[in-house]
């Protein structure tokens, strides 16, 4: 295996009673063209046989057993962490339900070379993220970068890449380096938008793309974006969204108000599409008193209480 310029590559795989997807998740990660040098998987204390699973399939695995379930947040945060406490010096986020096409990681190294400018590579690269049908999936679409300077656009589209603001834990390529100094995801947002502050943390002020040429299957119950009916978890939609708005260093002012008028919008075709307003209605006014009053515990003293040990400066979301 020849040495990644910028460092080994470690993949960072979250996963809860999603036994036979994670089987085919870590089948594909370890049949890529360009094999991840470590795989790390954080197991949310599944009650499927999931440990038992990886142990006996895949025992090269750095398997990380969490005595609770912290959520998506929290065990990205967790597996992000062992990784950084190794010698990684990229980190690949991915869903448990994400199956990688055999060239996924090695598209994603190549445009990470071909797009390295004066100021060195991209912080981060995105899959291209389909649905089972090969339809690309709504739920997963980078957000286009804003305003892109011209040189910057000349540079990703050499590469064969797009700008992008934001990206998801569905398949991101991330620089370990970036993180060491902006941060780790905060564990406390649980489920939902901790990819969003966390990717653009990362890129505020920085380059980030999306590459075509790495195609990675989500395999999601159905076909839908982030606007489907998302019943009593819509609080953390309404509570991580108040928290970033209000807390994160990810956004630049202008960004917040360009951004908080998109998820009205979206927040009003989520209840025009929902069977039971009544629910949604409910989980609008808790997550708004939470995440007006409240803040995230911080995520190095989270980590902590389920067993794992933040780098120093890594677990402070600056």
């Amino acid at each position: 295996m020849s040495p990644v310029p910028g460092g080994p590559v470690a993949a960072v795989v979250v996963t809860f009673n999603r036994r036979d997807l994670l089987d085919e998740a870590l089948t594909a990660l370890h049949g890529q063209t360009r094999v991840p040098d470590r795989i790390i998987v954080v197991d949310n204390a599944s009650a499927d046989g999931t440990p038992a699973m990886v142990r006996d399939r895949f025992p090269d695995v750095d398997l990380l057993e969490l005595p609770c379930n912290v959520g998506g947040a929290g065990g990205f945060s967790a597996g992000t962490a062992r990784a950084l406490a190794g010698d990684a010096g990229l980190v690949w986020l991915l869903d448990d339900d994400t199956v990688p096409g055999p060239g996924a990681l090695q598209a994603l190294l190549d445009a990470r070379t071909r797009a390295a400018g004066h100021d060195g590579p991209p912080t981060l690269i995105a899959s291209r993220v389909v649905w089972t049908d090969g339809r690309d999936h709504p739920m997963n679409t980078p957000r286009a970068k804003p305003r892109v300077p011209a040189a910057e656009a000349e540079t990703a589209r050499a590469a064969g890449c797009v700008p992008i603001r934001s990206a998801s834990f569905v398949s991101v390529l991330v620089d370990a380096g970036a993180i060491r100094e902006r941060g780790l995801p905060i564990a406390d947002y649980f489920l939902w938008n901790d990819d969003f502050e966390f990717t653009t943390r990362l890129l505020r002020g920085r380059r980030g793309l999306l590459c075509p040429d790495s195609v990675v299957v989500h395999k999601t119950g159905t076909f839908g974006g982030a606007d489907a009916d998302p019943g009593d978890r819509f609080f953390y939609e309404v509570r991580n969204k108040i928290w970033l708005f209000t807390g994160s260093r990810g956004l630049a002012p202008p960004e917040r108000v360009l951004y908080a008028g998109s998820t009205i919008r979206r927040w009003s075709r989520t209840f025009a599409r929902s069977s039971d307003r009544t629910v949604l209605r409910r989980a609008l006014l808790r997550g708004m008193k939470d995440g007006l009053f409240s803040r995230p515990r911080p995520t190095a003293a989270l980590l902590r209480d389920v067993g794992v040990e933040v780098p120093p400066h890594a677990g402070d979301a600056r």
